[in-house]
């Protein structure tokens, strides 16, 4: 049994027979129905999708006298005549040994004749981009004006370098790659149908090497069945074919997640003592780690990848001991020694290094996981040496508990600032209170409307001028802003003094514009109930007795920044790190 034998043999018969082009079957069986079928197509793809032998389908729909339901019967002498080439009314040209404008003018000639029999003359030109300037140009006219029985089925695999004016005149079809999943179903039934006993690996293998061709698979097929005498297993397509064993490839992976270095030493042998290519093997890994990432990832791999079952089950057992920034790290590092076979003299040293780099590289893994335990990645120890020389952390969990301990005890340190009071923070400043008498005296603390409060004489003036400025911001949010700039350094009787610092001069100009002062007393009026005369002057900023709000909120920051930095750097979890990794803390996130 040869290729063309096969070829010959479960080449599609009808539009039901085509394999992984079910949008194009579908829209000539539409237009035929509907009557509206075009004069001209234009059948593009990549190679061994079934352009040619769709043109072929398609000339036997048209032609076939006993056709039912646009179905040929493949049985007539119109049908066998077609399929043979030597129909009459189906003219093949080959655009590549026929490029020349003589053709397409004899060809301009025989298209007035009338079909031989049935209603239609079916010209296909294979490889159409082959054709000559002239004589895209002798074309040109035809294809705008045919005859009414003369149907141009047009197939090449370079579309792009037809002429747009021949491409606007033809309805244009895109052949899709064939997924490997329904190259290999094919090639299964080929086997089943002439008694080949077959693996599914083998076969997954085949179609795989195919990279979306039915034609290249069925060539590969066919040599396989010929080299192996009808029994294709996995071992014999990879001796026939040259190609890197799947097996080698998973073990190779599994010694590089596992950290083992003695069994990529035996790996090495075994990839030189098979023959493999090493620019070929490293690629081959490079596509095995991708599979194995996209395995962990996605949640339906066998949507994205053309692998069998057996070996995206077994991907994913190995993505269970593995992180994906581990994946990303091995990924790199092999994209890397790729490109260094490329350019090396001698690519099996360079193969070796790469593999026993690879497998002594570091753990990577997220800090997120890190910090939770890595309860949700259970990463196996490294059998080989680490790049760390010194003592490792006694515990990787137990330094995650620490980590969550001193992310606790920040948290508190941050709420319990959050409610210090702000005399801890400035010094007290003693009340001038203000001898209004009785009846005055005991209207300072009296609310006049719902936006008033009670002046504390029991508090600092700082005190009582932070609670003053945060209400003031809720009914004049404007004002509140330039207050919160300010000090409220004298207060006594309907002496009023706020103090700016001196270089805040933008505030102070406000503050003493005479609306903004105006503005003041009238929130002073509705807040305390006092009536006061306003004074704004500047002050030095070290004075302890002008704290503004702003300075006040400043200082509680910092603090609490430098108390939180001085819990975690104390932690003995986090100097036990420094330590190993004599690393630095740069920068501290808020927690």
């Amino acid at each position: 049994m040869s290729y063309q034998v096969i070829a010959r043999k479960y080449r599609p018969q009808s539009f039901q027979d085509l394999v992984g082009q079910d949008h194009i079957s579908q829209t000539l069986i539409n237009a035929l129905k509907a009557d509206r079928f075009p004069h001209a197509l234009l059948f593009s793809g990549t190679r061994g999708v079934g352009k040619t032998s769709s043109a072929r389908v398609l000339a036997k729909t048209l032609i076939c006298p006993n056709s039912q339901d646009f179905k040929p019967c493949n049985q007539c002498t119109a049908c066998q005549d077609i399929t043979n080439g030597s129909h009459m009314d189906v003219i093949e040209i080959d655009g590549a040994s026929n490029n020349g404008v003589d053709s397409i003018r004899e060809l301009r000639e025989t298209v007035g004749y009338m079909p031989s029999s049935g209603k239609f003359k079916v010209y296909i030109i294979d490889e159409v981009h082959m054709l000559s300037t002239s004589a895209f140009n002798a074309l040109l006219k035809t294809l705008e004006e045919p005859p009414a029985h003369v149907i141009f089925i047009m197939a090449t695999t370079e579309a792009q370098k037809i002429p747009i004016t021949i491409l606007s005149r033809c309805q244009r079809f895109d052949f899709r790659r064939i997924s490997t999943r329904l190259i290999q179903s094919h090639l299964e039934k080929i086997c089943k149908a002439e008694n080949v006993k077959f693996d599914q690996e083998a076969l997954w293998t085949l179609a795989r090497l195919a990279d979306g061709s039915m034609r290249d698979s069925l060539s590969l097929l066919d040599q396989v069945i010929n080299f192996t005498n009808a029994q294709v297993t996995l071992e014999k397509v990879t001796d026939v074919l040259g190609i890197t064993d799947r097996n080698l490839l998973a073990s190779t992976l599994k010694s590089l997640i596992d950290r083992d270095l003695s069994a990529i030493v035996q790996t090495i042998e075994k990839i030189f003592s098979s023959g493999y290519d090493p620019i070929v093997f490293c690629q081959n890994l490079l596509e095995e780690i991708r599979h194995l990432l996209f395995v962990k990832v996605s949640e339906k791999p066998t949507e994205l990848l053309d692998l069998s079952d057996g070996e995206i089950q077994s991907l994913k057992q190995l993505s269970s001991n593995v992180s994906q920034e581990d994946v990303h790290l091995l990924f790199d590092m092999c994209l890397k020694g790729a490109q260094d076979l490329m350019r090396a003299q001698s690519p099996r040293i360079v193969l070796e290094m790469l593999l026993m780099r690879m497998a002594q590289a570091p753990r990577i893994e997220d800090i997120d996981s890190f910090v939770s335990g890595g309860q949700d990645k259970p990463i196996t120890k490294p059998s080989g040496p680490t790049r760390v020389e010194h003592k490792p952390v006694d515990s990787k969990s137990a330094i995650a508990q620490a980590l969550q301990a001193t992310k606790a005890s920040a948290v508190e340190v941050k709420k319990s600032h959050s409610t210090l009071s702000s005399s801890t923070l400035v010094s007290d400043v003693r009340v001038l209170t203000p001898d209004l008498g009785d009846s005055k005296r005991s209207d300072v603390g009296t609310p006049t409307s719902e936006t008033s409060i009670v002046f504390n004489k029991d508090k600092s003036l700082s005190e009582n001028w932070i609670s003053f400025v945060e209400r003031s911001k809720k009914i004049v949010p404007s004002v509140g802003a330039l207050l919160e700039h300010s000090a409220l350094s004298y207060l006594d009787g309907n002496r009023m003094v706020l103090s700016v610092p001196e270089k805040e001069k933008f505030f102070y100009e406000q503050l003493k514009d005479s609306k903004q002062a105006l503005k003041v007393k009238d929130l002073v009026q509705k807040i305390w109930n006092l009536n006061v005369h306003l004074t704004v002057q500047t002050h030095v900023e070290t004075e302890a007795t002008t704290v503004s709000p702003q300075a006040v909120k400043i200082q509680q920051e910092k603090t609490s920044a430098q108390q939180t930095r001085e819990q975690v750097e104390n932690h003995p979890a986090i100097q036990n790190l420094q330590k190993t990794f004599k690393g630095k803390i740069h920068n501290i996130r808020e927690l």
